[in-house]
C-alpha cells in the first residue's frame, strides 16, 4: 500500500508541473513542461543524489578517516543485508542525519558533527540502521527525485510571473499569481505526504537492523530538542531537501498532520517503545554480536565505549 499511495504521489507531483506549464502557455506549455519533468526524472535517478550531498557540503569519509563511524555502518549493512554505502559527514552542529542515492548498490548516508557530537554510540547505530532502512526499502530515489521536481515547481511557479502576459496562458495575471501562491503550497503537501509514508516503516525496519528500538527511540527525542535550538543554514537554502532527513531540519513542528514533513515525534517514540514491549531488543531481534558479551554496542573494539565507560576515546565518534 505504501508503494501504491507514493506513485499516486509522485503521479500527482508530475501532474501538478504540467499544470503549471498549462497554466504559463496552454497546451503547448503544458506539452513542454511533461518533457521537462520526464527529463528532470531520468537526470535525478543520476544525479540527484550528488547533488544533494553537495547542497549540504558532505565530505565522503572511509576507515582511515573515521574508523568507528565507518565500521558501526559496515555492521549495519551486514545486519540488513545490503551492500557497504559511501559515508559523508555534514560539518553542521545540527544533529540530523539522511540517506540518499538510486539503488542500495549506489546509496550513501550523512551524519552532522552534530549528531556525532550529541548522541551516544548506541544512539548513533539506531540513527544510521533508520536510513539504511530507507536504502533496504528503496525510498532514497523517490524521496531525491521528490526534492528534485518540488524544487522545480516553486521555482517554475515563481518564473511563471514574467509570462503572465503570454497570449496562451488561460487564466492571466491574476491566475499567474495564484499560481505562484498554491502551486509551491501543493508540491509541498505531496512533498511532506510522501516522506511521512515512509518515515515509520523505517523507524520499524531501523529497530530490527540495529536489534534495539529504543537506541532510536533515546535518538529521536535529542535530535528533536537540537533541531528546534539549532539553526541550519545549507538546509534552509534547500528547503525541497528538508522531507529527506530524519527530523525536519527546518523548524521544531510538532503538530502530526498534513502540513509537517515528518510524523510527530512523540508518537515515533511510542511506536518503537511498542517494539520494544514485544521483545526486540535486549537480546530479541537481529543484533551486534558484541552485545552478547558486553553493553558497548557497535562502537566495541573501535576505541570507544558507552558513556558510562571510562575507556579513553577519541574525540568524536567518527575517530
Amino acid at each position: 500500500m505504501n508503494y501504491i499511495r507514493t506513485a499516486m504521489l509522485l503521479a500527482a507531483m508530475t501532474a501538478l508541473f504540467m499544470g503549471i506549464g498549462f497554466m504559463i502557455g496552454g497546451q503547448s506549455g503544458m506539452l513542454i513542461a511533461l518533457l521537462i519533468a520526464a527529463a528532470m526524472n531520468v537526470f535525478s535517478y543520476w544525479n540527484a543524489d550528488k547533488m544533494v550531498l553537495r547542497m549540504h557540503h558532505a565530505q565522503e569519509v572511509d576507515e582511515r578517516s573515521a574508523p568507528d563511524l565507518y565500521r558501526m555502518i559496515r555492521q549495519l549493512a551486514q545486519n540488513a543485508d545490503l551492500p557497504m554505502p559511501k559515508v559523508y559527514i555534514i560539518n553542521n552542529p545540527q544533529p540530523n542525519a539522511f540517506a540518499t542515492g538510486r539503488n542500495p548498490q549506489n546509496a550513501a548516508v550523512a551524519a552532522t558533527t552534530g549528531l556525532l557530537d550529541m548522541l551516544t554510540p548506541e544512539e548513533v547505530a539506531g540513527v544510521m540502521a533508520h536510513e539504511l532502512a530507507h536504502v533496504k526499502n528503496h525510498d532514497t530515489l523517490i524521496m531525491t527525485i521528490t526534492a528534485t521536481i518540488a524544487g522545480a515547481i516553486s521555482m517554475l511557479a515563481n518564473f511563471a510571473f514574467f509570462f503572465g502576459g503570454n497570449r496562451n496562458n488561460p487564466l492571466g495575471i491574476v491566475g499567474m499569481l495564484l499560481m505562484m501562491i498554491v502551486a509551491p503550497m501543493a508540491a509541498m503537501v505531496v512533498q511532506m505526504a510522501i516522506s511521512r509514508t515512509r518515515e515509520y516503516a523505517a523507524d520499524r525496519m531501523g529497530a530490527q537492523i540495529c536489534g534495539e528500538p529504543m537506541w532510536l527511540a533515546s535518538a529521536l527525542a535529542k535530535i528533536s530538542g537540537g533541531v528546534q535550538r539549532i539553526h541550519n543554514p545549507d538546509a534552509e537554502n534547500n528547503p525541497a531537501t528538508a522531507h529527506m532527513f530524519i527530523m525536519n531540519p527546518l523548524s521544531g513542528e510538532r503538530m502530526d498532520n498534513l502540513f509537517s514533513t515528518h510524523p510527530n515525534t512523540q508518537n515515533r517514540i511510542d511506536e518503537l517503545r511498542k517494539l520494544a514491549d514485544a521483545g526486540l531488543g535486549s537480546g530479541g531481534g537481529r543484533s551486534f554480536s558484541s552485545r552478547q558479551s558486553s553493553p558497548a554496542g557497535p562502537w566495541q573494539g573501535t576505541g570507544r565505549t558507552t558513556s558510562s565507560g571510562s575507556q579513553n576515546r577519541p574525540k568524536g565518534p567518527w575517530g
